[in-house]
């Protein structure tokens, strides 16, 4: 389930995962697979302490709010709007509630949720900028302070909410880890994973 985070620049938004077959986040408007947010967050910890460059990821963009979807009536099964109603009508809400953990295998998926992704969405590059003293980061249109931008990581690293299934990581989510932990950059300062938060 998506979570509210507290943006800079929109106030509070939606972040996280929608459905617990698909490793796709969204980030408002935006869509990006976690495997590839997972990449482009290495890349930006490989970068040297005083690095500050601009870097340009892939995502997706659905514009109205009526294509993205209707998450809740599309897990309680009663109103299939838009993409996220696409992807319920593919993968519905479990029956029981112990079903209902983020799977890590989800990637596996991407094909046949990308391909309903296309109906709806448009793909785009954004500009990803941190800030000369790495205290914000901007995510295309959407600004984060450092600790928010950190717990987006914490959530994507806990497999959101529910979590991940049985507390098994994809192999891409410990990449993620493995950078931040070796980066000196400071955008990443004091951030810490642990096994079971």
């Amino acid at each position: 389930m998506p979570l509210e985070f507290q943006s800079l620049s929109h106030g509070a938004i939606a972040f996280g995962f929608f459905n617990i077959e698909t490793d796709l986040l969204l980030l408002d408007h935006y869509f990006i697979f976690a495997s590839d947010f997972c990449r482009y967050i290495a890349e930006l910890a490989r970068k040297a302490k005083n690095d500050s460059p601009t870097f340009i990821w892939k995502v997706y963009f659905i514009n109205n709010a009526s294509d993205i979807g209707d998450l809740m009536g599309a897990i309680y099964g009663i109103r299939y709007q838009g993409f996220i109603g696409e992807v319920y009508k593919l993968f519905p809400f479990p029956r029981l509630p112990e079903g209902f953990k983020q799977k890590p295998y989800g990637f596996q998926n991407r094909s046949a949720v990308e391909n309903l992704l296309k109906q709806f969405a448009v793909e785009i590059n954004i500009s990803v900028v941190i800030t000369a003293d790495q205290k914000k980061i901007s995510l295309g249109e959407y600004a984060f302070s450092r600790a928010v931008f950190q717990e987006l990581l914490k959530y994507v690293w806990r497999g959101g909410y529910p979590r991940w299934q049985e507390e098994k990581r994809p192999d891409y989510v410990w990449a993620m880890k493995e950078a931040i932990e070796a980066s000196d950059n400071l955008l990443f300062s004091g951030l810490t994973f642990r096994e079971k938060e």
